[in-house]
């Protein structure tokens, strides 16, 4: 069977990986490609993450009385998903807790990745069903990166991100991939977020219980008009991570999460961790994103 899929709609062509379930291409209308294609500067293109999100304390989680490795963002990136549906507009692929997981992680689960398009947006639904007879915790989080810049011969800080709201929450600083104290002054112009690669020095910039439910990352004119842009919006997660690379990458992570990487100083057991999410016994939760171009 083929290790990748493509799925198309009239303005969206886009193309999924077996490996890691994860995107390998969102081409618009035109042709052009606006995910990331990988490289040196970053080897993944929007990996799936699960059942952490960031990174914990040491690399172990702490369930049952026993340790577990568990390096950044889970196994879910790394893993082979099984094809469950495979059509001209939709894909869906299936992980589900076994022996190899279970090394990892000792919690039953069932995640599956849906990818569908219509018009010219791509949604991507996150499904975790707990088979189990005990709460699962777990995080979900969504890790695309696009293009930036967005639009050839727009220089990168000729970028902005516009929320559709005012973000006027902490934004919190990150330190050996766990989550620090609040940046002392917030990036945010009310609902804009001028980008520059020195937003990114210190690694991420990660908004707990993000208030917006969509972003709009454009590639501006000298006069403020756009010169091309694509919108982002996210159902069932709360926080929001940006991320990219402050040495000239030529990519901006856009990240819808639910959970994050553990506080400096937190090491205790998983299912207490703050911010995780619990699926009850036999129930599903959904996590939904959608990028339109």
């Amino acid at each position: 069977m083929s290790e990748t899929h493509r799925i198309a709609a009239e303005g969206i062509t886009v193309e999924i990986a077996a490996e890691g379930a994860e995107l390998q291409s969102v081409r618009d209308a035109a042709g052009a490609e606006l995910l990331w294609q990988a490289g040196e500067e970053w080897p993944r293109r929007a990996p799936v993450l699960f059942p952490i999100v960031g990174r914990l304390a040491n690399d172990t989680l702490h369930a049952k009385g026993r340790g577990y490795r568990l390096t950044q963002h889970g196994f879910a990136r790394d893993s082979r998903f099984e094809w469950t549906e495979r059509a001209d507009r939709r894909a869906v692929l299936r992980l589900e807790g076994g022996e190899a997981a279970g090394a990892a992680f000792p919690y039953p689960f069932r995640f599956e990745q849906i990818y569908a398009v219509a018009g010219s947006t791509l949604t991507v639904t996150s499904r975790v069903t707990n088979p189990g007879d005990e709460v699962l915790p777990c995080g979900v989080g969504a890790h695309p990166g696009f293009a930036w810049p967005l639009a050839e011969g727009v220089p990168k800080d000729s970028h902005v991100l516009v929320f559709d709201r005012p973000e006027t929450g902490p934004v919190l600083s990150v330190e050996g991939g766990l989550l620090a104290a609040p940046k002392p002054s917030t990036p945010f112009e009310g609902d804009r977020l001028p980008l520059r690669e020195e937003l990114f020095a210190k690694d991420a910039l990660v908004l707990p219980d993000v208030q917006s439910r969509s972003v709009r990352f454009a590639a501006l004119r000298r006069d403020g008009g756009e010169v091309k842009a694509i919108t982002l919006a996210w159902d069932g997660y709360k926080d929001l991570g940006i991320w990219s690379k402050p040495s000239g990458a030529p990519f901006l992570c856009i990240e819808p999460w639910f959970s994050m990487a553990s506080q400096v100083g937190w090491d205790g057991d998983f299912a207490e961790k703050p911010g995780i999410l619990h699926v009850p016994p036999g129930e599903s939760r959904e996590f939904v994103w959608r990028v339109t171009v």
